[in-house]
């Protein structure tokens, strides 16, 4: 990120990232369309839970557009997929992805379209574009940011009643209040580790309000290491699992929104994605949502939020004017509000707000500017700190996991 951001960031009430950008894999593309003589658009994402939204959208935009049928592709492990198809030079008409390092990747390799001059991101949250900008060499905004997340801690408002807890500001106050249920037999914490990238919201709270962002940019230029600076963020993290059910790693995200929605933990680490998967299983849960306090210092405890989903454009694809016409369609203000308040996301325009009580408990760190992005969206995909911090929290050697980060870093910087 770069310096001046949470400047730009400040005063934002809401924000939110969608992604799309592609190239039709259907053999129809060689003739402009499909057999019934309409164009077919590929619109390819990675968001299993936002299927059923994107679903809606989708019909709404081909009931409305007659000559047009866009297709939404949504497979298990959808960012590995899209980087084989990549190789294949078979990039979907659009893509909606968030701003990883796969999109990263992408986007340097010059795949997408640059939409920086285009009419459809002139109502974006400027800080939400810069975001995207950052990820490429030549500051091109290879995709529009469409909805924003957040990411922090979901917590069951009835059970902090029964035993007297309070939102806390502080890591003290935290660790104090995941005590109390744990004195009052009941799991502070509910972990669902058999799914590696669960360990990820935690992790970037922590790391992001801790070490920074521009830890992660030293350490790209050589002139930072893991060892002596993250054992604090690790360390961290390893002291929360005591809190938690037995059986952490036998507990999928699927699992997790189950579980939290029947009562079983009074806090979820996850973003506010889990919140309408976890209110399809319990429509009457009380929920809140606060920054994870993740020092002593309240002003530095940051929301961690970033682009969640990005529209993309594939530079090759044959029905370039009908992709954008979508791009268009998904970007008008009453589709936004539609996603946003269907997936409890944040909007990355300007004219529309996330209303939802569930999520305004941080409406304060926006009001501040008192945000920050991700931190594994700066840490390369190869390593795969996802599965470097699952085999780390079972192991529970924090001086060997740090300088095991460093190792792998090098490993992947000397492939480059």
């Amino acid at each position: 990120m770069k310096k001046g951001m949470t400047t730009v960031l400040a005063g934002m009430l809401a924000i939110s990232l969608l992604g799309a950008c592609g190239n039709s894999s259907s053999d129809n593309s060689a003739n402009g369309g499909s057999s019934s003589g309409k164009v077919e658009i590929e619109f390819f994402q990675n968001k299993a839970e936002a299927k059923t939204s994107f679903d809606k959208l989708v019909a709404k935009f081909n009931e409305a557009n007659p000559n047009i049928v866009v297709k939404q592709v949504n497979p298990p492990d959808a960012e590995t997929l899209l980087k084989t198809r990549a190789a294949k030079k078979d990039i979907p008409d659009v893509v909606g992805i968030g701003a990883t390092d796969t999109f990263k990747s992408l986007a340097t390799g010059s795949l997408f379209e640059d939409l920086s001059n285009d009419p459809v991101v002139k109502n974006v949250q400027p800080a939400y574009a810069d975001m995207l900008k950052n990820y490429t060499a030549n500051s091109q905004l290879n995709g529009v940011p469409f909805a924003a997340n957040a990411n922090g801690v979901i917590y069951n408002k009835a059970m902090f009643t029964e035993v007297g807890a309070e939102v806390p500001k502080t890591w003290d106050e935290f660790i104090a209040v995941a005590e109390k249920f744990k004195a009052a037999g009941k799991n502070a914490f509910y972990l669902t580790l058999k799914d590696s990238w669960t360990t990820l919201p935690a992790f970037n709270a922590l790391s992001s309000s801790i070490v920074g962002i521009d830890f992660y940019t030293q350490r790209h230029a050589g002139s930072a290491k893991f060892t002596g600076t993250i054992n604090e963020v690790v360390q961290k993290q390893l002291q929360l699992t005591e809190y938690a059910q037995k059986d952490i790693y036998g507990k999928t995200y699927n699992d997790g929104n189950v579980a939290f929605a029947k009562g079983e933990a009074a806090m979820y680490l996850q973003g506010v994605w889990a919140i309408p998967e976890i209110q399809k299983a319990n429509p009457s849960i009380d929920l809140g949502v606060f920054v994870l306090p993740a020092t002593n210092d309240p002003s530095k405890n940051k929301l961690v939020t970033g682009v969640d989903t990005l529209l993309a454009i594939s530079k090759t694809t044959k029905h370039k004017e009908e992709a954008k016409k979508f791009i268009d369609f998904m970007m008008q203000p009453e589709n936004v509000k539609q996603y946003i308040t269907e997936q409890k996301a944040f909007p990355t325009i300007t004219g529309v707000t996330q209303d939802d009580k569930t999520v305004e408990g941080l409406k304060e760190a926006f009001t501040a500017g008192n945000l920050v992005d991700f931190s594994d969206h700066y840490i390369p995909a190869a390593m795969k700190i996802d599965t470097l911090l699952q085999e780390f929290l079972q192991k529970k050697d924090v001086d060997a996991f740090v300088s095991k980060l460093d190792t792998e870093w090098d490993k992947v910087a000397d492939r480059k």
